[in-house]
This record gives structure tokens, sequence and C-alpha cells, in this order.
């Protein structure tokens, strides 16, 4: 069914000590929709997305990717997404292919070869698939993160700043990719991104956060509507402020230094 939802957050909280990352946030992604979560710097995007994926477990508040519980079912939610991450995560000093191989191994893919051949083609990096990652542009690494996690053929693809530092044309070569595959697999795609030109543009659905509360969602047309503003980019600002958040950059770093204090 189109309309089944694919991710759903319901009162989903993280707290790390003192400080609220996510604060009490619910929202909805429809099976095959281009879902945009927007929000400043330390608006809590990132966090969201790790609970999402079993990375972190949250403080309250409930969740289901693909029906299953990011909790207690973490191996079946794995199983049915792909991500591709704000910070590089290839082997450089591997082969396009052997960090294909790799991955595909961990998810035991069948028909391995053909699923690797198939995606590096529709990545447009076949021809280069034997070369180092090291010697690729950046470009050329989003692609070839984008075709590895899709190779398990996931329900989900979760995108964290897909094209973060990419000139124009290659952020746009990547969307196309993105929305052909929306198109013809009815893949799920939830994304963030501080370019928000390219939400306005390919997103069905935004929900925006800052501070940690969702503040505003619906369509790009409904956010524009409800703020009189002619651009998602105004309507973004309208609803977050202008104002740099050297604040909440301090509170994010906390964060950060109190998550490699626990890990030790």
């Amino acid at each position: 069914m189109p309309n089944e939802p694919s991710i759903q957050a319901k009162n989903l909280t993280k707290k790390f000590a003192d400080f609220t990352a996510v604060d009490n946030i619910s929202f909805s992604v429809n099976r095959g929709q281009t879902f945009a979560f927007l929000g400043p710097n330390g608006a809590g995007k990132t966090t969201t997305i790790k609970m999402l994926t079993t990375l972190l477990r949250p403080t309250s508040g409930e969740m289901l990717v693909n029906g299953y519980s990011p909790v207690t079912n973490q191996d079946d939610v794995r199983r049915s997404f792909g991500i591709v991450f704000q910070d590089p995560s290839l082997d450089d000093e591997l082969t396009a292919y052997e960090n294909m191989q790799f991955h595909g191994v961990l998810y035991k893919v069948t028909n391995l070869e053909k699923r690797i051949e198939d995606l590096l083609k529709f990545v447009e990096l076949h021809d280069r698939k034997n070369d180092f990652v090291k010697h690729f542009s950046g470009g050329m690494k989003r692609r070839l993160e984008i075709a590895r996690g899709l190779l398990h053929t996931p329900k989900v693809l979760f995108l964290d700043e897909p094209t973060l530092g990419l000139d124009p044309q290659t952020r746009n070569h990547i969307w196309s990719y993105l929305k052909q595959l929306n198109k013809t697999e009815g893949i799920t795609v939830f994304f963030t991104t501080h370019y928000i030109e390219e939400a306005d543009r390919v997103a069905d659905y935004v929900a925006i956060i800052d501070n940690g509360k969702i503040v505003a969602q619906g369509t790009p047309k409904e956010l524009k509507k409800q703020t009189k503003t002619a651009s998602l980019e105004d309507a973004f600002l309208s609803l977050t402020g202008r104002k740099i958040r050297e604040e909440t950059a301090g509170a994010a770093e906390q964060m950060r230094m109190r998550h490699r204090l626990w890990r030790r």
C-alpha cells in the first residue's frame, strides 16, 4: 500500500546527562516517500537518524522502521535499510569492487557479482571498479557509498548530508540517481541536508527540527504557504531564525564529549 508508513516515531526523546538532543518528537514517513529532515547545526538530526538505525538507544518514546523496532528487533531493522553517513565510511585501501564485495558478504547478498555490476553501472563507476578508492574524487566516493547502501536491496535509504561539499553538477547527478530509484523501485528516502534548495526541489514531505523539537511539518508548498515565503529556505529561516547557533554548537560539542567518555 503506497500510504503505509515506512518509518514512525512517537514521542521520541534522547538525553545525554542534562542535555536533551531530541525532545519528544513525532513524525511518520510513508512508504516510497522522499522525506527531508531539516534543521540547524546541533538541532538533533543526526541523533534521530542514529536512533532509527539502531546506533543509539532512545531515552523514551517509540519508533518503527519497516514495521520493526530499532530497540528490540535490531537485526531485522538493519537488514531493511541502507545508509550513507555524513562522514566518509569507505575503505580507501580497497578498490571500489572490494568495498562493495565486503558489504555484500556481511549482508549475505545473493547473486552478489551481478548485483555489484548492476549498481556500479547505475552510478557510472563500473569502469573504475578495480581502482583504489583513495584515488576517487569526493563525488565518486559519494556515488560508491550510495551504491553500497543499496547493495542488499533495502526498503529505506538513510542519507545524512549526502551531497555535503560537492559541486552543484555532482549534487544534481546524485539526486538524479536517487529520484530514479525512488520512481522505479519505490524505495523510501530519508535525508538531511544543509542545501535547502535540494529539499525544496526533491522532497515530497519535510520536517524541520530546531533545538531538539520539530517546529513544522508539511510539503514544501505547505511550509512556504504557512510562513508566507517564496522559497523553502526562507520558510526554514522564518521558523528557525537567522542567528548563527554558537550556543547550540557548544551544546552539541558537550554531547559529543560525553558520548566519547561513555564509550571508553
